[in-house]
C-alpha cells in the first residue's frame, strides 16, 4: 500500500509542476518574469522526473535495491536540474525586485552553483550503488546550501523591505524545503523512515511553484 501511495503522490507531483510550467511558458506572454518561472517550474518538474520515474517502476518492480544504477543516474541528474532550479530562481528574483547591479551576487551564485555540479560528477560520489558515500553526499551539498541560504536572504529582505502579497513567503517554502532535506541527506541511509521528509520537502517546492503561478495570474489581472 506504501508503495502505491507513493507512487500517487510522486506521478501527482510531477503533473502539477508541469502543468503549472507549461501554463506559464505559454501563456506569459511579454511578462519574462511569468516566463522565466515556468522555465523553472519546468526544469524542476521534469529534473525530478529523472529520478521519481525509475523510483516508481522501481517500488513496483522488485524494490530500489535491485535497481540501483537506474534510480543513481537519476538523482545524478535531479542534482544537477535542480542547480538549475536555484540560479533561474535567482534570475526571477532579480527581475521581481528590479535588482540591476549585483556583480558580487551574480558572481557567488555563479561559484556555488558551478561547485555544485562539478562535485556532483565526481566518480566519488558512486551513483550507481544504492548507498551512496556520506561524506560525498555532504560535499556536494555543502554549496548547495550556501545557495539555498542566500536565496533565503535575498527573498526575506525583499519581502520585508517591499510590501506585496506575491512573494511574501518565498523565503519560508525554501528554508522548508531544505529543512526537510537536511536530515534525509544525513540519515537516510541509516533509518529510511526519514526518507518520508521527502514528502513535505516536495510540498514545499510545489509551493514554490504556485507562488510563481499566482503572481503570473495577478500580473494578468493587471495588465
Amino acid at each position: 500500500m506504501r508503495n502505491i501511495m507513493e507512487s500517487v503522490f510522486d506521478i501527482a507531483y510531477l503533473f502539477v509542476v508541469v502543468t503549472m510550467g507549461l501554463t506559464l511558458v505559454t501563456r506569459a506572454g511579454r511578462d519574462t518574469e511569468s516566463r522565466l518561472f515556468g522555465i523553472m517550474a519546468l526544469v524542476l518538474g521534469i529534473g525530478d522526473a529523472f529520478h521519481l520515474i525509475p523510483r516508481i517502476y522501481a517500488l513496483n518492480a522488485g524494490g530500489p535495491e535491485a535497481h540501483a544504477a537506474l534510480l543513481g543516474v537519476g538523482k545524478a541528474v535531479t542534482s544537477v536540474t535542480m542547480t538549475v532550479f536555484y540560479v533561474l530562481l535567482y534570475l526571477v528574483w532579480k527581475r521581481h525586485y528590479h535588482v540591476n547591479t549585483s556583480r558580487l551576487l551574480d558572481a557567488a551564485v555563479g561559484v556555488l552553483a558551478a561547485a555544485r555540479v562539478v562535485l556532483s560528477l565526481f566518480p566519488q560520489n558512486q551513483w550507481l550503488v544504492y548507498r551512496q558515500p556520506l561524506d560525498w553526499a555532504i560535499y556536494r551539498n555543502i554549496p548547495f546550501a550556501l545557495l539555498g541560504v542566500l536565496m533565503i536572504a535575498l527573498f526575506f529582505r525583499g519581502g520585508r523591505f517591499r510590501q506585496e502579497h506575491a512573494f511574501k513567503w518565498m523565503w519560508l517554502a525554501i528554508l522548508l524545503s531544505f529543512g526537510f532535506y537536511a536530515p534525509v541527506v544525513l540519515w537516510g541511509n541509516v533509518n529510511e523512515t526519514i526518507g518520508l521528509l521527502m514528502i513535505p520537502k516536495t510540498l514545499a517546492y510545489v509551493w514554490i511553484v504556485w507562488m510563481g503561478y499566482q503572481n503570473f495570474r495577478e500580473r494578468l489581472q493587471k495588465s
